[in-house]
């Protein structure tokens, strides 16, 4: 990429470098931060689409729209309509070089989020006009306080006809406060604007345009790195890529020094240095990386050669090797098994069904995904994967299951630990509820038997918010039951926030399964019989086998039941034989739907086509001896 500035040069002992101060201070690299949906990828957009570097903005994906944002690469973003990956965007603007880091929004992500924090010189918090600062708010913004980045607080979506702009700016006042913001910090600018519309202001009372304000704003508050070109070289291992054609791609930012293509270096971690080579550098234009001979401090940059290179190493000089601090990452809160898939349909639609190609898999998705672990099990077929919550697992699962995996995964279970004084601690979210006041008793009474504590409560135009803590495990299962008990009107956030002592048992499903009682094709008679008896999961001429779930009773227990059954043909009619029959529509199940609704002697079949659940152990014969086995120890 062609220079900003022309590098001016200067002596050094009987060489001739490049001086790069003006081209630094020229420069800016900030990340976007905010909680989901806030609007952060539709900023950056318009960042680009104003700077230049794309001459389309997508919106993101809903709304009947079927364009998305352009930083959402992945399938799984587009669909979504939310950012699971951080992307790195740079364009050029008014003699600046502006680097910008779009940031996912959920806490389930939140490794992404940290380790992007270790590479700009300041933060953009995004906060919606009308919701305010939300659990994820205070998680992102909590880290970055952390980093000492200085912060500019944009309001977001100020043509809301609810905004409420002027409570918003003190609740996030107040929040940081409460994060023991420092003076510096708690001088924060504000900007207002509509990332849809393309506009920022600095009261409601101006008229606007353009982003021009927000543009000025982050060149006056958001400083040049401060580093030193003409050092020995320092970088930070922040990102792992994967490309089928050059293997591993290190992305992080140059804090010290210059690199350059084909340049030895040493990399450094905790177990000790070893020797690596630079193969090609890459810097970003707009969305694309571009090939450049050499990088700057300040800047960020991708290479290709170091195969064995790992999250939080540091890339150093060869002459003058200096580590810098590791990269620490929250522990993981969430654990689930995968197991190879063995049900009677196994191999039928996926690829990859070995437990070769599951393991393989899974220690390959360790080595970019920081924030997640896989341990090996007792079985060679199973292993036990640990993340940040359901839906960082379960961005997991739906990506191998789109490459062609076939695999089975079990309940998802909260990961507890002992403290000193040996007793047994569990993690805890802080829950945020928004839902009308009618709804208030069924999400009081839900949340009391999960062991949650209501915090707070304010009254917002005809809604009321409820901030709760509340165990990470009364939380699986929990949003399929609030969306019934609110029909559809409620919105839940939730973040990590810490570990407190055990809380004592929370009831699980209260409903047992309808379990099919042979292999076979479903029938609209046998569905007929078998929804007298509680909620389907199947249709007519869907191939089903034994032990597979095809419905929810109506009672506790589970009932075996034959939805495969054919009506007796007999040349003689009955009265009433022939009457109709009126099949009620099934309820269908999300990848998290299912996670949330199976029982811990259930799993989760997924295949690239398919999402079944089942029973562990098929056999409905050998199922009744482990339950009368279970009664025996009990009495």
């Amino acid at each position: 990429m062609e220079n900003i500035v022309n590098k001016i040069l200067y002596s050094k002992g009987d060489k001739t470098v490049p001086d790069y101060t003006k081209e630094i201070e020229r420069r800016r690299t900030f990340a976007i931060i905010s909680h989901p949906d806030a609007g952060k990828t539709t900023l950056t957009e318009k960042f680009l689409l104003y700077g230049g570097a794309i001459n389309l903005a997508g919106s993101v994906k809903g709304k009947a729209t079927a364009r998305h944002a352009v930083s959402d690469w992945m399938e799984i973003e587009k669909e979504r309509g939310i950012s699971v990956t951080s992307s790195v965007l740079q364009f050029n603007y008014d003699g600046y070089c502006i680097n910008i880091l779009d940031t996912p929004g959920h806490a389930d992500f939140g490794g992404e989020v940290e380790r992007v924090l270790t590479m700009v010189d300041g933060v953009l918090l995004l906060v919606d006009a009308y919701e305010g600062p939300m659990p994820q708010t205070k998680y992102v913004l909590r880290k970055a306080l952390e980093q000492h980045l200085k912060p500019i607080v944009v309001i977001n979506k100020i043509d809301r006809p609810d905004q409420r702009v002027d409570e918003v700016i003190d609740e996030v006042l107040d929040l940081f406060i409460e994060l023991d913001a420092d003076e510096d910090q708690l001088e924060f600018p504000v900007v207002l604007a509509s990332a849809r519309n393309g506009i920022a202001k600095l009261s409601m009372d101006e008229e606007s345009n353009s982003l021009e304000p927000l543009f000025k704003v982050i060149l006056e508050n958001i400083p040049a790195p401060d580093v030193d070109v003409n050092a020995p070289l320092q970088m930070l291992v922040n990102t792992l890529d994967y490309d089928d054609y050059v293997g591993r791609i290190v992305v992080g930012r140059v804090v010290r020094g210059t690199i350059h293509n084909g340049e030895n270096i040493i990399l450094m971690d905790e177990a000790g240095n070893r020797n690596g080579k630079i193969g090609r550098l890459y810097t970003y234009q707009g969305l694309k990386r571009v090939e450049v001979p050499e990088v700057e401090a300040g800047d960020i940059v991708a290479l290709i050669g170091l195969q064995d290179a790992n999250i939080g190493d540091t890339i150093a000089d060869s002459e003058n090797p200096e580590a810098l601090k590791g990269i620490k990452i929250d522990e993981p809160t969430l654990s689930m098994i995968f197991y190879v898939n063995n049900s009677p349909f196994a191999g039928r639609e996926g690829e990859f069904v070995t437990s070769r190609h599951l393991r393989d898999r899974l220690f390959k998705e360790v080595k970019t995904n920081v924030s997640m672990r896989v341990t090996e099990t007792e079985s060679p077929d199973a292993y036990e994967v640990a993340g940040r919550g359901e839906l960082h697992l379960s961005i997991l699962i739906e990506t191998m299951r789109r490459e062609g995996f076939e695999l089975q995964v079990g309940k998802p279970k909260v990961i507890m630990h002992r403290d000193e004084n040996g007793k047994l601690m569990e993690p805890m979210e802080a829950l945020t509820i928004d839902v009308p006041q009618d709804f208030m008793g069924a999400v009081m009474e839900g949340l009391g038997l999960r062991k949650a504590e209501l915090q707070n409560m304010t009254e917002m135009a005809g809604y009321l918010r409820m901030e709760f803590k509340i165990p990470a495990r009364g939380l699986i299962g929990f949003r399929n039951q609030f969306l019934t008990d609110t029909k559809g009107n409620g919105i839940m956030n939730h973040v990590f926030a810490g570990y407190e002592e055990y809380k004592g048992e929370i009831p699980g499903r209260t409903r047992g399964s309808l379990v099919a009682f042979e292999t076979g094709e479903t029938t609209s008679y046998g569905i007929g019989n078998a929804q007298e008896r509680g909620t389907m999961f199947v249709v007519p001429a869907e191939k089903i086998y034994e032990g597979q779930l095809v419905g929810e009773n109506s009672r506790e227990d589970d009932m075996d039941v034959n939805p495969c059954k054919k009506k007796h043909v007999s040349n003689m009619r009955a009265s009433g034989s022939d009457d109709a029959i009126r099949l009620i529509p099934p309820q269908t199940f999300s990848l998290e739907q299912a996670l949330e609704h199976i029982n811990d002697d259930e799993l989760v079949e997924v295949t690239p086509k398919s999402i079944r659940m089942r029973k562990k152990v098929l056999d409905r014969l050998e199922r009744g001896k482990m339950r009368g086995r279970m009664k025996n120890v009990q009495a």
